[in-house]
């Protein structure tokens, strides 16, 4: 059901065809890299957090994480990911599959900076085993409601 909601989201900008589905798992930053062949930094996951009643999903570059400080200065609170058994219910989506794309009303989205280095990115389409190759602009435009944001850091 997750990518069918991915599917009719991406319908809408004539990008559905576009998707990408895998014989093997991409629900990891290295599966998804080794699925499509490219490095790991342009796999672009969606973290999912609990920011007061709302779910803020922010999609950023595969080699980030959440810099604290910056995630509190942007939404004045500490980071509190989604627990995994949330996932599902508040966003629409499961772990492995959390994207952008169709994701439920009580969810902000976010696009990191990180994105912004790359020609081309790959998020997942809301199942373990798809993705689809967008520039960071198309995938703003793709997600109409989305702001861009300076929260991640390079891991270390």
């Amino acid at each position: 059901m997750s990518l069918e909601r991915a599917k009719e989201h991406l319908a809408k900008f004539n990008k559905a065809d576009d998707i990408m589905e895998f014989s093997e798992s991409s629900a990891t930053v290295e599966l998804a890299a080794h699925a499509i062949g490219c490095e790991p930094a342009r796999i672009a996951k969606t973290l999912s957090f609990a920011v007061n009643d709302r779910v803020a999903l922010i999609v950023c570059a595969g080699d980030t994480r959440i810099a604290n400080p910056k995630f509190k200065a942007e939404f004045h609170t500490k980071p509190q990911m989604l627990k995994a058994e949330e996932a599902e219910t508040r966003i629409g989506h499961a772990i492995g599959g959390v994207c952008p794309f169709g994701a439920s009303s009580e969810c902000d989205v976010y696009l990191d900076v990180s994105l912004k280095r790359f020609d081309t990115i790959f998020p997942a389409c809301g199942s373990s085993n798809s993705a689809i190759e967008l520039t960071p602009d198309e995938l703003e435009a793709v997600v109409p409601d989305s702001s861009w944001v300076d929260v991640c850091k390079l891991a270390e």
